[in-house]
């Protein structure tokens, strides 16, 4: 049996949730609304560029700080967070309510199957988004040639799979569920959510991260695993980082 929630524990959830949101992912989904519609009104989608891990100083030491200290304030969110979801009293023990206790070679195995099933559906939005013209050129890899430019990329994509999945899921799909959302409803909007943040990279990462956002949170508000979907996060950017060259093969724009 459920207590209903009263207009005051309400209030506390959504404020929660536009804070964390604020912080993070919802002001990325902000700026990229604004970037799409810059690009669409200078021109077509398909000249425009979406460059990822962009170098901020053409100092390289300079450069590295840089990069280390934007990975890893960009995390201070997720702690948040965690911090905030520490405060729910009559609950389960955190670990186990976010699917993260246990289980690690079974949550890889899983991740990987979940990348081999995204990363070839990505690869075919790709394709056709730039055959259309409806997507920018994605450049996932723009720090140039250090000697640290592979760690990094390998920390940007960690740091991308546990941002996006972690307050995607392990908070946004949690406070959903207390106020009381079904759970396609908590699907759904999440993947439309996901999507959002995207959007600078055109109408087709769009649509393919919608799939990917329902394909995610179908599994988790199944299994109650998250460790999977970070795993599965993790893969596809660390792919796409260190082999750019595979977006170039499959550009037909």
């Amino acid at each position: 049996m459920t207590t209903e929630l009263g207009p005051r524990e309400k209030k506390r959830l959504w404020f929660e949730l536009g804070l964390v949101a604020a912080l993070s992912l919802g002001q990325s989904a902000i700026y990229a609304i604004v970037r799409l519609a810059d690009i669409a009104t200078r021109g077509p989608i398909s000249e425009a560029q979406a460059k990822l891990n962009t170098s901020l100083s053409p100092r390289p030491g300079f450069d590295l700080i840089y990069q280390l200290l934007d990975i890893g304030f960009t995390l201070v969110p997720v702690l948040l967070a965690l911090y905030l979801l520490t405060g729910d009293h009559a609950q389960p023990r955190l670990s186990t309510r976010l699917g993260v206790d246990g289980h690690r070679a079974r949550d890889l195995g899983h991740g990987t199957l979940i990348f081999l099933l995204i990363g070839i559906g990505t690869l075919g939005v790709y394709a056709g988004g730039r055959a259309l013209g409806i997507t920018a050129e994605v450049q996932p890899a723009n720090l140039g040639d250090h000697w640290w430019t592979l760690p990094v990329l390998v920390l940007a994509a960690a740091k991308n799979g546990i941002l996006e999945e972690v307050l995607i899921f392990g908070f946004g799909a949690q406070r959903l569920r207390q106020l009381r959302y079904g759970p396609w409803t908590i699907i759904i909007g999440l993947a439309l959510f996901r999507a959002s943040y995207h959007l600078y990279q055109g109408i087709g990462p769009f649509l393919g991260n919608v799939a990917m956002g329902l394909i995610f949170g179908w599994y988790y508000l199944r299994k109650g695993r998250l460790m999977p979907l970070v795993w599965a996060h993790f893969i596809i950017d660390a792919v796409g980082f260190l082999t750019p060259g595979v977006l170039s093969l499959v550009d037909l724009g």
